[in-house]
């Protein structure tokens, strides 16, 4: 049975697993709150993978929760991972009831830690701010569920649609806090993902620059015909840099892996990597959220196969004019039938530009 109060706690327990954001992959983002006689007696959030889960955080912040009713995010788990099962933990500290905003989204494991707490006579929630709590680990839950991650791709544009000038110049067509709200996407995802294109004109770092504990996303290439200079700067930064490519070329391959980098060959479709196998190779990587940082041919080829979960446009008020380069190559519309439609999921202004989120439909 659910009381008035266990919405108040469970958003609290969530604002908790918030503090995980940028540092709890390949796990997901999981807060805990411990309650008794209406008083919080214990709050814990698991901070990185192989540290404590949140529930074992919480009872580590008290030296007594029996007859407590503990508020997770999601299902205990039950199983042994690098960490002992969290439902013996809750057990063995024995609480009374424990209320979960949902219910773990592994097939292998969904809903046998909370039968585990009902054997051991625990009475059992589920389903208090679900929404939210499934918001917070979207990529997990489309790992675990869909054999993919999430797919987020960043673009910058002027007020007319386009992206850089004729020449490729871009920098910078957006303001500097837009530039800032960036980093934050970067260090919030599991790995970035760009086109040879783009490391050959910018060679990026794709790194996280924010202040504060961040576990760097892994930076991921997709190189066709391993075009990719053993001088790139990525190489050299901490973290994993991979390439993912088609060729077969053993000299170009080990070239690249002394220079720092990781070489997978996946199979490819139509004279370029098969996107969907990418996906299913990251997810294979244990990672939960990819952001994509692409020009206008991979965006495009990933918008035609309906690969990306999620677009956040940064719209600058300036105008570039018609010469300019667009977000995205699709030469196979030509008819008004053919369009792409998005559906605008959240807007809001950051320093004098727009910040435009999109799902597709």
């Amino acid at each position: 049975m659910t009381t008035p109060r266990d919405a108040f706690y469970m958003a609290r327990a969530i604002s908790l697993a918030k503090k995980g954001r940028y540092t709890t992959d390949p796990n997901p983002r999981v807060g805990c709150v411990l309650v008794r006689d209406d008083v919080v007696i214990g709050e814990g959030w698991h901070v990185k993978a192989g540290q404590g889960h949140a529930e074992v955080e919480a009872l580590k912040n008290t030296p007594d929760a029996k007859g407590a009713t503990a508020y997770v995010t999601l299902e205990p788990c039950s199983h042994q991972g690098r960490t002992p099962p969290c439902c013996d933990a809750l057990i063995k500290a024995g609480v009374s009831r424990v209320v979960a905003a949902m219910q773990d989204p592994n097939p292998l494991v969904s809903g046998k830690g909370l039968e585990r707490l009902k054997a051991a006579g625990i009475e059992v929630v589920s389903g208090i701010l679900q929404e939210d709590a499934q918001a917070l680990n979207r990529g997990f839950i489309k790992r675990m569920t869909e054999n993919r991650p999430f797919v987020r791709s960043k673009l910058a544009m002027s007020l007319d649609g386009r992206t850089a000038m004729a020449s490729g110049e871009s920098k910078w067509i957006t303001s500097d806090k837009s530039r800032a709200d960036v980093q934050r996407l970067r260090a919030e995802s599991s790995a970035i993902l760009t086109g040879i294109s783009t490391v050959l004109a910018d060679d990026p770092a794709l790194n996280a620059r924010i202040d504060g504990d961040v576990l760097q996303p892994v930076r991921v290439v997709l190189d066709t015909h391993l075009n990719m200079p053993v001088t790139a700067q990525m190489a050299k930064l901490p973290g994993r840099s991979l390439i993912l490519t088609c060729a077969e070329d053993q000299q170009k391959q080990q070239a690249l892996q002394q220079a720092g980098f990781e070489v997978y060959q996946l199979p490819g479709k139509d004279g370029r990597l098969d996107l969907y196998a990418v996906m299913e190779f990251l997810a294979g990587q244990q990672i939960n959220e990819v952001l994509v940082e692409a020009g206008s041919v991979l965006n495009g080829a990933l918008l035609d196969e309906g690969l990306v979960d999620e677009y956040v446009i940064y719209m600058a008020p300036c105008i570039l004019g018609d010469q300019g380069r667009g977000l995205f190559a699709l030469p196979g519309l030509q008819q008004m039938a053919d369009k792409k439609q998005l559906k605008l999921r959240d807007v809001r202004q950051v320093g004098p530009d727009l910040k435009l989120t999109f799902i597709p439909l």
